[in-house]
């Protein structure tokens, strides 16, 4: 059986306690509620970005056929232009002119549904182009919520940062001129055991699993040297002997 001085043991509960402490922390830490919001405005930044690049590549494409729609419009109206003109120079034979009134209805029919297409193009284009502004309206709006959080969260993180910091200091005393062997003890116990690696025995229960010893183990323990490190039959952690309550 190990052994170390009984006030080691005992002190051994101080940096535990601040072992705990600090775990505590960077817990709370990890886990602000802050965090959480932050995370949601996030993904909904993402999805609005998604949507508004969408938005922003079938603008782009609506542009094009805008551009190709006025193209086509202005083609139709300008050979209708040069055909009114031949028919009203009454240049021609008769068949000509009569082909020529004819080119005209089907030149007029023509401009009238690429007129319709522009329009329905120009419609889609201005839907577009909305839901583009109101994705950077929503996308400005996010990154000022995102801001404030991410306000919060520094602030909560320079508080418990501060904690952390007097937390190490204290923990570093308590473990200054612990035996050195001891200290490893615990040390791999606590890795090992959720970051608890010793507990007070309270009343014949080990803290640490809250387990009651059998009064065989309970008998064995009390019989023990007082520097003899024991250690719970249980879970395994160092049992510490007279601790204050």
């Amino acid at each position: 059986m190990p052994k170390a001085p009984a006030a080691d043991q005992r002190r051994l509960l101080d940096v535990q306690d601040a072992d705990t402490r600090i775990a505590q922390a960077r817990h709370r830490r990890a886990n602000l509620p802050v965090l959480a919001e932050l995370a949601e405005i996030t993904g909904r930044a993402e999805d609005l970005e998604r949507a508004r690049e969408l938005a922003r590549i079938e603008a782009s494409d609506l542009r094009r056929e805008v551009t190709k729609a006025e193209d086509d419009v202005r083609a139709v109206r300008s050979r209708a232009e040069r055909d009114t003109e031949r028919l009203n120079s009454g240049q021609g034979t008769p068949k000509d002119l009569q082909a020529l009134q004819a080119e005209l209805e089907l030149l007029a029919k023509r401009q009238a549904d690429l007129e319709d297409i522009q329009l329905e193009v120009m419609e889609r284009l201005e839907a577009a182009e909305q839901r583009v502004a109101q994705a950077d309206e929503q996308a400005t709006a996010l990154r000022a919520q995102a801001a404030e959080l991410e306000a919060r969260r520094d602030a909560e993180w320079a508080a418990i940062d501060a904690e952390l910091e007097e937390l190490a200091a204290a923990r570093k005393a308590a473990a200054e001129g612990l035996d050195a062997d001891l200290l490893a003890l615990y040390e791999r116990l606590r890795a090992a055991n959720g970051g608890v690696g010793a507990a007070r025995l309270s009343r014949g229960q080990c803290q640490g699993c809250h387990m009651t010893l059998n009064p065989v183990d309970l008998g064995r323990i009390e019989s023990a040297a007082e520097d003899d490190v024991v250690r719970c039959e249980e879970c395994g952690r160092i049992l510490v002997r007279g601790a204050a309550q």
